[in-house]
């Protein structure tokens, strides 16, 4: 048995809105640029005519990796959750040991984003935090050092 990967809609928004832009506008400007390289003449001196194969390249294996993975994910809708406990999905406000607030949101690989605080939902903070509910004081072993947060607030993307 193989496991799925999660995602949040936003998420798979995202990349979807990605796959469409890839595929309908950029893909077509670059061909349309490189037919016009390849019309100037000898294509094995045209900086331009290699620069545009190779950006197609990119495009074609940008696209491929999208569409395969867009059919991999399950998005996982937190609308059934309690509001007040930490799910996948939860944006979670904690106030750190040194009296520090920050604020983590619990997302699949696909939307990792450590300068936003979105975590992946594998990490060390996202593991502690899962289940927990607003109150709990949470202990996080990361590399090297023990954490200590507690948590302020919880909630999901329709809350905010």
């Amino acid at each position: 048995m193989t496991s799925r990967d999660y995602i949040t809609r936003i998420g798979w928004q995202k990349l979807a809105d990605e796959l469409d832009y890839l595929w309908r506008e950029k893909r077509p400007h670059v061909v349309r640029e490189l037919s016009a390289a390849a019309a100037e003449g000898d294509r094995s001196e045209n900086a331009e005519y290699i620069y545009r194969k190779k950006e197609l390249r990119e495009i074609d294996s940008r696209v491929r990796y999208l569409r395969r993975r867009l059919d991999t994910l399950t998005v996982v809708d937190p609308g059934h959750c309690s509001r007040d406990r930490v799910y996948f999905g939860a944006t979670v406000d904690v106030i750190d040991d040194n009296d520090t607030p920050r604020r983590y949101r619990i997302v699949g690989s696909d939307e990792t984003d450590p300068a936003t605080g979105a975590i992946s939902m594998h990490s060390p903070v996202a593991r502690a935090l899962l289940g927990r509910s607003v109150g709990d004081d949470v202990v996080v072993d990361v590399p090297g050092e023990r954490r200590e947060f507690l948590i302020d607030n919880v909630a999901y993307d329709e809350d905010l």
